[in-house]
């Protein structure tokens, strides 16, 4: 939680001179607490008092950002445990692990297929967000120059040697790749890395007892930018200090764990191994590193990071409008569907299946379901006329049909009187599976 106005008001000077633009230190800390205004407007304020209030009023977790240009990482700056208090703001970073052991063709195969992946899913471009490099010595260092080189991503470098992760560093700290990372035994040579090249820093713990010391002596030792791992292998015991990690920074303020964290699946089972990353993408990963980069893994895997990332106050939506679904001309059947953008591009799949090329009207219920809309009343006769007139739909066919969805049968009586019975409303199949078949089957109807 952040800090209240009264919380604020204690640490200021109480003069009430005027001069910040606001007529009382109350008046002053309120708008503060509200982030209307900035602590150096007031020109009385103590050091003292700005290094309270400037730690106190930092985010529980800290913004990391990991690499640089359209497609850096940004990892952090959450608010909250569950979803549905607020919302999840930075996705998950998904990041794919390459041996350095491997030929150099191999390598630069590998790291292509990472930056080249795309998914599009109900009308987003869902991708990976880095490539992991591990190894040793030379093999290391080479692999990381071409990383540097060749990513399309940001980098993440797995090397516990200071030495060699300096030599890596000499080729890449361009891109500011996380350097991955400290313990007990290299801290003080890896945070001296991490200040040098500005680069994010893990901190890798023993226990969750021994993270949190770590991350206090990378800090004093100049490391700003850290990533968490608990150091935990387990399923159940990276989930458990996921949550531990997560509660001490939002509910504690506990500044040793105000960062985000860092995963690694271990199954040696592909179906596993989406099981295990779906468990840290939910509870609470900043990035879960995989071992392996099949596309049936990687889909489900955005799939589910797109889902819980998603606002749940406000679903993904198309705009509402007239949509061409193939090259439809003036006898091509109209169909009626809401503006949720599953349900959306749900239908549009469907009808291209058919190979019936339609118009769709798409009505804005503010992102809801056919049934939900429905049931909220923004899916209704009055509403689907008004918008078939606003639209200009006579205007696209020289038919008069509209197919609305099975679910709301209940509509095409009304909506036939709506729209003055110059439309014949056609009930279409209650599930969008149903579409193909239908449409080849009724269409002329």
């Amino acid at each position: 939680m952040g800090l209240t106005g009264l919380d604020i008001f204690k640490q200021l000077p109480k003069k009430n001179c005027g001069e910040c633009g606001v007529p009382t230190c109350l008046a002053f800390a309120m708008k503060l607490a509200q982030k209307q205004a900035s602590l150096d407007q007031c020109p009385y304020v103590s050091d003292e008092a700005k290094t309270a209030l400037e730690g106190a009023s930092a985010p529980p977790i800290k913004l990391v950002t990991i690499g640089e240009g359209d497609r850096k990482l940004e990892l952090g700056n959450e608010t909250v445990l569950f979803r549905h208090e607020e919302q999840f703001y930075h996705p998950t970073g998904i990041a794919v692990l390459v041996d350095a052991s491997l030929s150099e063709e191999e390598i630069e195969a590998r790291i292509k297929a990472v930056g080249e992946v795309s998914f599009e899913r109900v009308g987003q471009i869902l991708t990976l967000d880095a490539v992991a490099i591990s190894g040793e010595g030379d093999a290391f260092v080479k692999a990381a120059g071409i990383a540097a080189e060749k990513s399309a991503v940001p980098i993440i470098l797995i090397n516990e040697d200071p030495d060699t992760m300096g030599k890596a560093l000499q080729t890449a700290a361009a891109k500011r790749p996380l350097i991955c990372g400290a313990t007990d035994e290299n801290l003080e040579a890896m945070a001296a890395l991490a200040k040098e090249h500005n680069c994010p820093l893990v901190v890798r713990g023993k226990d969750i007892e021994g993270l949190a010391a770590l991350s206090e002596k990378a800090q004093a030792a100049g490391a700003a930018d850290l990533v968490l791992d608990s150091g935990a292998r387990t399923t159940g015991a990276v989930l458990q200090n996921e949550t531990i990690i997560r509660r001490a920074a939002l509910r504690k303020r506990f500044r040793p764990f105000g960062f985000p964290t860092i995963t690694f699946t271990q199954s040696e089972d592909p179906s596993e191994e989406v099981l295990e990353a779906s468990t840290y993408i939910a509870k609470y990963a900043g990035i879960v590193v995989l071992q392996r980069m099949e596309p049936w893994q990687l889909l489900t895997l955005v799939t589910v990071r797109q889902n819980i990332y998603t606002d749940p106050q406000k679903p993904i939506q198309v705009a509402e409008g007239i949509y061409q679904i193939g090259t439809p001309d003036e006898n091509s059947p109209v169909l009626v569907t809401t503006n949720f953008s599953l349900t959306y591009f749900t239908v549009e799949g469907d009808v291209e299946a058919s190979k019936v090329p339609s118009w769709a009207v798409v009505v804005d219920t503010e992102g809801t379901s056919v049934l939900t809309a429905w049931a909220a009343e923004k899916f209704t006769a009055e509403v689907i006329a008004a918008k078939v007139k606003e639209f200009g739909v006579g205007d696209k066919v020289k038919h008069r049909k509209l197919i609305i969805p099975g679910h709301v049968a209940v509509l095409s009586g009304k909506l036939e009187e709506e729209l003055g019975y110059e439309w014949k409303v056609l009930v279409g199949p209650r599930e969008s599976s149903g579409i193909p078949s239908f449409l080849r089957s009724s269409w002329p109807g």
